[in-house]
């Protein structure tokens, strides 16, 4: 039978940490949170039954809802400090042991993107995962509102611009991006993507169309 969530873990989530995403930048607030939070419990509800009985789901979601915290601090290291705020956070250690807590901060940082090395246990990839939500319009949307908030003297077009380079350095084929988890379906929606970055017309219009659709 399957671990279910207590429910003073989730009021916690619900009412302490997802409210911190609103101050973040337009791609990392509250439902960037949610969506997270919601497909890592999906990748643990449709994991193989073998390796769903050695995960604790409170620490995943746990581990889901505060991978990001960090940028309070800025985006630079914000991996890295989403874990030291977890392991500082003395309200966590009301429901897990300091086992536990440590787990959850290594999700924390082991989830970014850009990080060159495998995660170091089963939560840190499937948060990794969760936060890979593989939807062209949503990914190249955020891309945009990255780019709003932290290059905010770019003109429309170096902005369109800006947001295409990213997308092939990190989505298209040879990009940094890495997938961790057999049984999500990213994989499929990752080659959809790779599909529209490779063909430099067809992005460009996108990222076109949907930068002048959210102004």
């Amino acid at each position: 039978m399957e671990k279910q969530i207590r429910q003073e873990i989730n009021d916690f989530i619900d009412n302490e940490i997802v409210p911190l995403y609103d101050s973040f930048d337009p791609a990392h607030r509250r439902d960037h949170a949610l969506t997270v939070i919601r497909q890592a419990m999906r990748l643990y509800l449709t994991a193989p039954d073998a390796l769903k009985s050695g995960i604790d789901p409170e620490v995943l979601v746990m581990a889901a809802a505060c991978h990001d915290l960090g940028l309070v601090n800025g985006r630079e290291n914000h991996h890295l400090d989403s874990g030291a705020i977890i392991r500082s956070d003395s309200r966590l250690r009301k429901w897990f042991d300091p086992i536990q807590i440590e787990t959850i901060a290594q999700a924390a940082e082991d989830h970014r993107a850009s990080g060159r090395s495998e995660p170091r246990s089963i939560y840190g990839k499937l948060v990794a995962e969760a936060d890979r939500v593989i939807d062209c319009e949503t990914i190249i949307r955020r891309t945009i509102q990255f780019g709003w908030t932290h290059y905010p003297e770019l003109g429309p077009e170096e902005q369109i611009s800006r947001a295409e380079n990213h997308l092939a350095e990190k989505y298209g084929y040879g990009g940094y991006l890495k997938l961790w988890i057999p049984w999500s379906d990213n994989a499929a929606r990752l080659d959809s993507l790779r599909s529209l970055i490779s063909d430099p017309v067809r992005l460009h219009s996108e990222v076109q169309r949907i930068y002048f659709s959210i102004l």
